[in-house]
């Protein structure tokens, strides 16, 4: 599944999606909408399942795993974009990323992933990754209790 490069185009080099410039605006709306569209079915799973359950790939494990390897001191709970974009970043995260290349579908697809845990998507919570940058920090929120508060509040929503 993917979640929210444009239709036919994977990251390039430059982590923007690669698509012709005649297409761009298009294929940007039809990317945007697509991906807010799973950040809301994400957002929604994590309100109503108890989130330390949730199994978000066949190698959760494995992927957690490497990722606490390689990033042992990353807060999850409220992420700062450098340690995301930074040229210093990126060349930490590439060689993790590409580990999983053959392992995630679509492991290199951009999507949607909240800067601060306890909120929800917007545009001053949200940040674009990859697929499995957006994975590996979920995957470590779940586990280490932290989208539990987004959890209790949307279980307090439904029963209120």
């Amino acid at each position: 599944m993917g979640w929210g490069t444009p239709p036919g185009g994977h990251l390039s080099p430059g982590g923007v999606p690669a698509v012709p410039a005649a297409a761009q605006p298009r294929v940007e709306l039809a990317w945007a909408m697509k991906a807010h569209q799973h950040a809301q079915v994400y957002f929604n799973l994590i309100s109503s399942v108890e989130p330390k359950f949730l199994k978000l790939t066949k190698v959760d494990e494995r992927i957690y795993e490497e990722f606490r390897g390689a990033f042992r001191d990353l807060r999850v709970d409220v992420l700062d974009p450098e340690e995301l974009k930074s040229e210093a970043a990126k060349a930490k995260w590439r060689p993790f990323c590409l580990a999983f290349e053959g392992v995630v579908e679509d492991f290199n697809f951009g999507t949607l992933l909240r800067l601060d845990c306890r909120g929800e998507y917007s545009e001053e919570n949200t940040i674009f990754a990859t697929r499995i940058q957006f994975l590996a920090i979920e995957i470590a929120r779940n586990r280490e209790g932290c989208n539990d508060e987004v959890h209790r509040r949307g279980r307090e929503g439904t029963a209120g």
